[in-house]
């Protein structure tokens, strides 16, 4: 019972600074100048009831770039995943594979998208591979690093069990590496967000970053605003999805009561 009213008050307290920033928000833009920066909230919120209950073609740009996304955000997981339990068993590999590792990790992958683009069209596959190199380094340094780091102790009891290579992954690895694989999860999610819309920035004609970027060329920063809004709706509701998976795989770790985690 008291865990439900401090969850309560939380929620109203969170609803109660969200008002807060919005009347700020209102009260700024009453001029002219202010407005033509940050626009004007009661303008975004009308725009964005535009697009999703009048006009409704913001659909289309909508469902392109969530195509997007999540192709690349199930593709990067997988392949990072696979490549980070690949190497972390494989210490060796890792070792003559390190410094290109590095090399690949530390460029700026933005300026791959123009490589993409010629690569594979102004298609949805350019957006897609640019979002996959964001979200792939991701996850792979993660699950590598969470395959290091399974206990010796643990290792070594379990070999003493007579556990095979199979056995080992499947019970001490992987379990090692979940956590670290949803930790990185939450960060992919934007990560996939934002190289699909650089993408459909540098060369589109659907998708909301297209609708962004016709809004720009008209000085129109309600629009710019309204499609950021609904982008992080998007956002939001995916990564809500990845905590309620991450909830049923990572049911054996022990919970922090309310009390704890404040």
């Amino acid at each position: 019972m008291k865990l439900s009213r401090l969850n309560i008050y939380l929620r109203l307290f969170q609803l109660l600074l969200l008002l807060a920033l919005i009347a700020i928000w209102h009260i700024a833009s009453r001029s002219i100048q202010a407005a033509f920066f940050i626009g004007e909230p009661l303008i975004v919120f009308s725009r964005l009831v535009d697009w999703l209950y009048i006009e409704c073609d913001v659909y289309i740009h909508l469902g392109v770039t969530l195509l997007e996304t999540l192709l690349a955000f199930v593709i990067g997981t997988t392949s990072g995943l696979l490549f980070g339990l690949w190497l972390g068993l494989s210490p060796r590999t890792a070792l003559v594979l390190d410094p290109f590792i590095k090399a690949i990790n530390s460029m700026p992958r933005v300026i791959l998208a123009p490589i993409f683009c010629v690569w594979f069209g102004l298609g949805i596959w350019s957006k897609v591979a640019l979002a996959i190199t964001l979200v792939f380094f991701i996850v792979f340094f993660n699950v590598y690093q969470g395959v290091k780091e399974v206990s010796p102790v643990i290792l070594a009891n379990a070999k003493m069990l007579g556990a095979n290579s199979r056995q080992l992954l499947r019970y001490v690895y992987l379990p090692s590496a979940t956590s670290w694989v949803f930790s990185s999860l939450h960060t992919a999610v934007g990560l996939a967000f934002v190289g699909a819309v650089v993408g459909e920035y540098l060369g589109s004609a659907r998708g909301v970053g297209y609708l962004i970027l016709q809004a720009e060329g008209t000085f129109d920063i309600n629009s710019v605003i309204a499609g950021i809004i609904l982008l992080t709706i998007c956002a939001l509701i995916l990564d809500g999805l990845v905590g309620v998976v991450e909830k049923k795989l990572l049911i054996w770790q022990p919970k922090l009561s309310q009390t704890e985690k404040i």
